[in-house]
């Protein structure tokens, strides 16, 4: 009997789209679909958090509950700390308090399936794929991962400057393949037929981040990047390496979307779109 192949779990990013993530992976917790290794990308990593802590539905509450109030996210915080989404509420507050993470549980399943997260590296201009095994003392690579340019502050951690990994790697199925998982069941938050298009902010980011040629060099491709490996996801399908999950239809919402009915919507279209493949997914996985 062949070896059981390894299949990883790839989450985009996007923002308040990852809304639709999070009812996708709330599903497969319900039914039970156990992967091999997972990788997140700014939105996608913290909600790769929750899945592999099992704490279903624990994103949709707090996103839900929150997503109004000014100590989440506020202009009011990008001004005073520089922070579009406020460091002190959103990973420390929500986390240790008022909707608590399970921060035990994600260390017992971190240990047996690898927890990756993307971050940019604006030295480098490269992405960094970072192992998270502690939640509690990596939490700055999962901020990094989520912070988002031109609103948030660069990180500093194990002497690297790190913003939002989907400048440099949106959608990681090849990292995920170059470290051993031959099927991946990617999970992304545009719709089929989607293409990126050239940042309009390049300008504001040629003025801040002038210090960082190389990181600037990235942000300029990254829409060519992005759509060249949904060319490969493609390839990727036809030949059975990758499943892919993608909402159904086109949705207007935003990155920092704040309208509550919206991201409901959003919601229940992920877990519509995975209850239709589920039988299709644990086939998929074996």
């Amino acid at each position: 009997m062949s070896e059981k192949q390894k299949i990883g779990l790839v989450l985009e990013g996007g923002g308040m789209r990852g809304m639709y993530t999070t009812a996708v992976l709330d599903n497969l917790l319900e039914f039970g679909v156990h992967v091999d290794g997972v990788i997140g990308v700014s939105a996608g990593a913290i909600h790769g958090a929750s899945y592999l802590s099992a704490q279903l539905g624990r994103n949709v509450r707090y996103n839900l509950k929150f997503i109004n109030d000014k100590r989440y996210m506020s202009i009011r915080s990008l001004i005073k700390t520089g922070d579009l989404f406020n460091k002190e509420f959103c990973y420390d507050t929500i986390p240790n308090k008022l909707n608590k993470f399970d921060y035990e549980t994600f260390r017992k399943n971190a240990e047996e399936v690898p927890f990756y997260v993307v971050c940019t590296n604006l030295e480098s201009g490269e992405a960094e794929y970072i192992r998270i095994t502690d939640l509690e003392q990596d939490m700055d690579f999962m901020r990094a991962s989520a912070s988002l340019p031109l609103v948030s502050n660069t990180i500093e951690k194990d002497g690297m400057k790190l913003l939002d990994g989907g400048t440099a790697d949106s959608i990681p199925v090849d990292f995920m393949r170059s470290i051993g998982y031959e099927k991946n069941i990617v999970v992304l938050t545009r719709p089929e037929g989607y293409t990126k298009k050239p940042d309009k902010t390049i300008k504001l980011m040629e003025h801040k981040y002038k210090e960082y040629p190389l990181y600037l060099e990235t942000s300029r491709k990254r829409y060519e990047m992005y759509n060249e490996t949904l060319r490969k996801l493609e390839a990727y399908e036809k030949d059975g390496s990758v499943l892919v999950i993608r909402p159904s239809r086109e949705f207007k919402i935003s990155r920092t979307e704040k309208n509550v009915d919206k991201l409901k919507y959003l919601y229940k279209m992920g877990r519509y779109d995975t209850r239709r493949k589920i039988q299709e997914i644990i086939e998929y996985i074996g």
